[in-house]
């Protein structure tokens, strides 16, 4: 696929086509009792669409995986696509998957992650540009310091095989954008995340952004599944609707990724998925949530090179 052509937008989409099914399966093949899934096709006046996929089940409370497929004459400004240049042509195609998973059980963590690719058209929608961009994180409420060092080996182990440099690179990005910079916290322990990439050619920069889907989901399953029968408390599950409103404020004051989707025009209930199912925002904080408040804050204010082993 290293020859830019109109074809290489349908084998794209493909491609991400295919990511999204797989964590669709792996998601829902995480409940132990049937799940409510459903599936929506969307359109976009302004050109392009969609397919978001809900799941609603016992271990996986609420999840959403997105395959969006969108074009326009102007990027909105949140894309941040300072290395598409016009070249006579104002078009544009942003082909992407995003995932959000809030597990039931506080000791099950929030999980997001996603993938794109940002393309400039010329005549004929011939393909004249691009760059990729994604990554993704994990926001426990009870920490877990093996799941910490796996989740960030793995993603390690992943870059690795691309380019030796990234993942250090990558993992600083996301402990820099993942702060509420109001309450001088990160939003959890990090993984890595990337922007305005070209690695190699487009067909070694899907594979990149194919394997980051893949470690994403593959680590994550483990992860779930070793916390998904563990007993919790009334105060765990207390502490984690507290905690999820961090995420609520994070997503909606600002991820840029909700911006892009909101001045795109997209569809809303897409954008607004990443939002867990129920949140707490208790005035007075019982000494139980501050306490385990405190701890939290401490691990998530650690950095990728606490982290990896």
């Amino acid at each position: 696929m290293n020859k830019l052509t109109k074809n290489n937008l349908a084998l794209i989409e493909l491609r991400l086509r295919s990511v999204q099914r797989r964590i669709d399966k792996k998601l829902n093949s995480l409940n132990i009792k049937a799940s409510q899934r459903k599936a929506e096709i969307w359109n976009r006046k302004q050109g392009g669409g969609g397919k978001s996929i809900s799941i609603n089940g016992d271990v996986i409370e609420k999840a959403a995986i997105n395959f969006s497929s969108i074009s326009g004459n102007k990027l909105p400004a949140s894309s941040l696509a300072t290395e598409l240049k016009s070249n006579g042509s104002l078009k544009f195609r942003a082909i992407g998957v995003s995932v959000i998973s809030h597990p039931f059980n506080p000791y099950c963590p929030t999980s997001h992650m996603n993938i794109r690719i940002f393309l400039e058209l010329g005549k004929n929608s011939m393909i004249k540009n691009w760059w990729i961009g994604g990554g993704f994180d994990l926001t426990p409420y009870i920490i877990s310091i093996e799941d910490a060092s796996l989740w960030h080996n793995e993603a390690k182990l992943t870059l690795d095989e691309f380019n030796k440099t990234y993942y250090r690179k990558f993992a600083k990005n996301c402990d820099e954008y993942f702060v509420l910079p109001h309450r001088n916290e990160n939003r959890g322990i990090g993984g890595i995340f990337f922007d305005q990439l070209k690695h190699k050619d487009i067909e070694s920069s899907l594979s990149l952004l194919e394997k980051t889907a893949e470690s994403y989901i593959d680590t994550y399953e483990k992860i779930i599944l070793s916390h998904r029968n563990t007993r919790f408390s009334k105060d765990d599950k207390d502490f984690q609707l507290y905690r999820r409103g961090r995420y609520v404020e994070f997503n909606l004051l600002f991820d840029r990724g909700t911006k892009f989707g909101i001045e795109s025009n997209g569809r809303t209930e897409s954008i607004l998925a990443s939002l867990p199912p129920l949140v707490s925002w208790p005035y007075l904080n019982s000494k139980e949530i501050k306490r385990k408040n405190k701890s939290l804050i401490l691990h998530f204010n650690k950095t990728w090179k606490e982290r990896i082993k």
